[in-house]
């Protein structure tokens, strides 16, 4: 009985495959699986060249788990192996020397299997002995037996197999026996065999008799040896992609659209994608895309291979370019990999350019669905932004699709202002801000509805990518600050009105969480609204954009800051602060004659300060005492305007009216506001 020792300089290479490959144990059965069907597909080859005159039907490779005798067996109808490619291809593991291989890879598991040809050694790490029985397709050859504990010392001799292939016969070792669980094992071939092209058995397929699942007498062949990616998009219906695409993600809806990738030069690469139905936020998951190699699985985390804005996609790749067993770090350097992902871009912006071109009503139909994916694309890759330029659309609150150009010659006569700006208006909620659109859209003007997640930043970027546009929220100023078209109309209160007016309506504003109020004017039309609620599109923009990016968080711990707009110009505003100027005449008359004349004593003491020179101590006392003076005064005008405030009823009813159509008038306010209204039905 012939003996040996396997060709390795170290006798730690087996516990070095168990440590460092065990959290990737269950890649054994695809090694193996993979080596049979190598194996079988040569024999074909040979096949082809003439040079095996055997049948080659009916070929396959068969996977069996025999519980009692803790056993997991491979077995193949390949080309077999002789005593001497033995030896040769198990016997002589191929690296140059262990100390190289223990420094270089000890910390790097994926990458010892394929690497170093321990592809069949990968048994090691789940069976406490391994028996090969092999012969080989040659004329002649005998059936050769090798066995092997785990440690360098391996047995071989001559056996009494008698049909072409090999058995690859696993005893499972005690902290394995998953592994001897027929649903574990069919489990790992749907994973990881579920496309060879070389029919995988596994058991008996099952029919339902007398009460139970009991097997039949066929077959149970676990892939698909033609997957869909592998033949020609010519071939192939709509149903057929489809029925793909339900078979890898069941469950889901049907998807929007797909690529089929299908090219050989300067790499290859076949595949199919699928847009799946996105719901309107973010949902990037790392598992939608399975990567192959040659029909093997690989694996289903594809950063490298696929941009991380591409994860939304849906689908399989497979390019033998990239090896069976790969690290992060491997995919992200390769450059085979990133020719890769450069064409799977170019490849989609190509095939959506060509649905908007060819198919623009479905395009449209789709768009929601899939505005999402090319937003987030555009904003991540610049390449892809070039393109989808061209195609990307905006949507109306009429329900109306526009690609950009398209938009900027519809509004260019109306909405440009008086610096040349293209002045974009936009609406995130129709229903919220309904009047605010209503009344844009009753002036001529176009607004958008932007209400996706990324809607914000794709408008910060087309901001940059187009020349003199901005993107404007409907309800963050007065329309004729939106898009000013002259010089603004001065208000028509007095300083003294102004001031009166500024304290009558802010000191009446109830109580909102997070939020601050500025009262300001403008001169709009006597039709126009009396009161309107603004945020500024900075501050608002700003804070929408800390959700996205860390380093901004702190916009979003600031209190939101909104305009109370007064429109002075209408004749109930002008009414209500007339009337309160007129009824505080007397008690404010004093007040204010004591404050410019308090103010005329502050300045002329400021006045002894020009030219750096230094106040002397008494006037310093003085000036002190004349700006608290000043500012108890100004206290004193404020409290007299709130007294008057908290009884006139139209001040209120005015404020809450613009925080209602806000939704900004919520519980106790809401609730007195509606008892207000009753009472001046009365």
């Amino acid at each position: 009985m012939p003996k040996g020792t396997i060709g390795v300089t170290t006798n730690n290479i087996f516990p070095v495959i168990k440590k460092f490959l065990y959290s990737d144990h269950e890649i054994f059965l695809r090694e193996l699986v993979s080596n049979a069907v190598d194996a079988t597909q040569k024999l074909k080859t040979l096949s082809g060249a003439g040079e095996f005159k055997g049948s080659t039907e009916g070929l396959r490779v068969s996977v069996k788990v025999d519980k009692e005798a803790g056993t997991l067996t491979v077995s193949d109808s390949g080309i077999g192996m002789t005593a001497d490619e033995i030896d040769k291809y198990i016997n002589q593991i191929a690296f140059s020397g262990a100390e190289e291989f223990l420094a270089k890879y000890k910390d790097t598991a994926n990458a010892i299997i394929g690497h170093f040809g321990l592809g069949f050694y990968s048994a090691f790490m789940v069976a406490k002995k391994v028996e090969i029985r092999t012969l080989s397709w040659q004329e002649g050859a005998k059936a050769v037996s090798w066995t092997c504990d785990g440690s360098p010392e391996f047995e071989m001799q001559d056996c009494d197999k008698a049909e072409r292939g090999t058995d690859i016969i696993l005893t499972i070792d005690d902290d394995e026996k998953e592994f001897l669980e027929n649903a574990r094992i069919e489990g790992l071939l749907r994973k990881y065999c579920r496309f060879l092209p070389v029919p995988i058995i596994c058991g008996k397929e099952q029919e339902w008799k007398d009460g139970k699942y009991v097997d039949t007498d066929k077959d149970k062949v676990i892939n698909d040896v033609e997957p869909l990616w592998s033949r020609m998009p010519a071939d192939l219906k709509d149903e057929d992609y489809l029925k793909f695409y339900h078979a890898i993600e069941p469950g889901q809806d049907d998807p929007l659209f797909w690529i089929h990738l299908n090219v050989d030069y300067p790499f290859t690469l076949t595949g199919i994608l699928y847009f799946p139905k996105i719901k309107n936020n973010l949902d990037i998951r790392k598992d939608r895309i399975q990567l192959y190699c040659n029909q093997v699985y690989v694996t289903d985390s594809v950063e490298g291979v696929v941009p991380d804005w591409l994860m939304l996609l849906q689908g399989v790749i497979d390019s033998p370019d990239i090896p069976l067993n790969v690290s992060r770090s491997y995919l992200q350097s390769d450059r085979a990999v990133k020719k890769i992902s450069t064409y799977i871009t170019k490849k989609v912006a190509a095939r959506l350019e060509e649905i908007a071109k060819n198919q623009p009503q479905e395009f449209e139909q789709k768009w929601n669905d899939i505005k999402i994916f090319i937003e987030y694309g555009m904003l991540s890759d610049e390449k892809f932004c070039e393109s989808g330029l061209k195609f990307a659309l905006l949507g109306n609150t009429d329900g109306k699709y526009f690609k950009l150009e398209d938009y900027r010659k519809l509004i260019e006569a109306e909405q440009t202002d008086k610096e040349g700006n293209l002045i974009c208006l936009y609406a995130t909620d129709k229903e919220a801000q309904y009047s605010y659109i209503k009344g844009a859209t009753d002036r001529g003007y176009d607004v958008l509805l932007m209400n996706g997640e990324l809607d914000v930043p794709f408008a910060s970027m087309l901001e940059q990518k187009q020349e003199k546009m901005r993107f404007v929220r409907v309800d963050s100023d007065v329309l004729d600050n939106l898009i000013r078209k002259q010089d603004e109309d001065k208000p028509q209160f007095s300083l003294e009105q102004q001031d009166i007016a500024q304290t009558l309506f802010k000191s009446q504003i109830p109580h909102v969480d997070k939020a601050e109020f500025m009262v300001s004017f403008a001169a709009m039309g006597p039709d126009d609204k009396p009161v309107v609620i603004t945020q500024a599109e900075y501050m608002r923009r700003m804070k929408d954009m800390a959700r996205f990016q860390p380093g901004m968080s702190f916009y979003g711990e600031m209190p939101d800051m909104y305009g109370m707009v007064l429109n002075t110009k209408h004749p109930l505003v002008q009414k209500i602060v007339e009337q309160a100027e007129q009824s505080l005449d007397a008690e404010l008359k004093p007040v204010n004659a004591d404050i410019t004349a308090t103010q005329n004593v502050i300045n002329a003491l400021r006045d002894l300060k020009k030219d750096d020179k230094e106040l002397p101590e008494d006037k310093k006392k003085d000036l002190e005492q004349s700006e608290k003076h000043l500012d108890e005064l100004r206290k004193r005008k404020e409290n007299l305007i709130t007294a008057y405030a908290a009884g006139e009823s139209r001040v209120h009813q005015l404020i809450d009216i613009a925080l209602l159509s806000n939704g900004m008038l919520k519980g106790e306010g809401l609730d007195r506001f509606l008892k207000r209204s009753i009472g001046l039905l009365k």
